[in-house]
């Protein structure tokens, strides 16, 4: 089976949410929730977190986990997997958790992955779920567009398909923030600049599909919820803390 490796991106500097990584929910690290979730995925080689500061990297050794320290001047977490994905050859598939997801679905993890073991015209593949209709117009919500064979089309913060005459009643998906990269795919995408569409939309995936790639969506029932703001944190509390009851 081709090897594949978990990359979970986390950084100190976040803009809405300093600290983010480290804050607690149910008396663990948000890094932690998301790495326990990781290591329920089946068919993965290694799980690494991927921190440029050393707060992160010791609270990661102190729950278990493997480790890489990056620099500090990435311009995007793509870049900071890149640079980890640079140290594992043997690794010929790697998945970015995002590093804000407590409740990342390994099932669907997996069959990330497993898209670009069966699919071997994609170079990247990706996660969606249906939208719920208030969030159509949500610039922060990432609408995907597919081909008939399941491959992005394109990625937009805008409402996407429009339904010109409202009577064509399109299936809309959101973008989960979900990635599998072959790895020499991955290493070559970061040497190239931002794209028009991307610098335009702020959606690194753009930066892939400008430059021709195809780029697998697997669908998913729903969305996990995030931590952007420490109102999600809040929030993501109360349901952690259901889940044990």
């Amino acid at each position: 089976m081709t090897r594949a490796t978990i990359l979970i991106p986390a950084r100190w500097g976040s803009t809405r949410f300093p600290g983010k990584p480290l804050h607690l929910l149910a008396g663990k690290p948000l890094i932690q929730h998301v790495w326990e979730r990781c290591c329920r995925v089946p068919g993965v080689d290694r799980i690494i977190v991927a921190t440029d500061d050393t707060r992160i990297l010791e609270a990661a050794f102190d729950f278990g986990a493997e480790v890489a320290l990056t620099s500090v001047k990435h311009p995007s977490g793509t870049d900071r997997l890149a640079e980890v994905a640079r140290n594992l050859p043997r690794s010929s598939l790697i998945l970015n958790a995002q590093g804000d997801e407590p409740f990342l679905d390994p099932r669907l993890a997996s069959r990330v992955i497993e898209a670009l073991r069966t699919d071997p015209s994609a170079q990247m593949a990706t996660a969606a779920c249906p939208l719920a209709p208030n969030d159509l117009e949500n610039p922060n919500c990432v609408k995907v567009v597919t081909s008939l064979a399941g491959h992005a089309l394109y990625f937009s913060r805008c409402p996407i398909p429009f339904d010109r005459d409202g009577d064509a009643r399109p299936k809309r998906f959101r973008h989960l923030g979900l990635y599998a990269y072959r790895r020499d795919f991955l290493l070559d995408l970061v040497t190239n600049r931002p794209s028009p569409l991307e610098k335009s939309e702020k959606l690194e995936q753009l930066r892939a599909l400008e430059h021709g790639a195809k780029i697998r969506v697997v669908l998913a029932k729903a969305a996990g919820p995030g931590i952007d703001t420490p109102a999600d944190a809040r929030a993501a509390e109360i349901l952690l803390r259901r889940a044990r009851k």
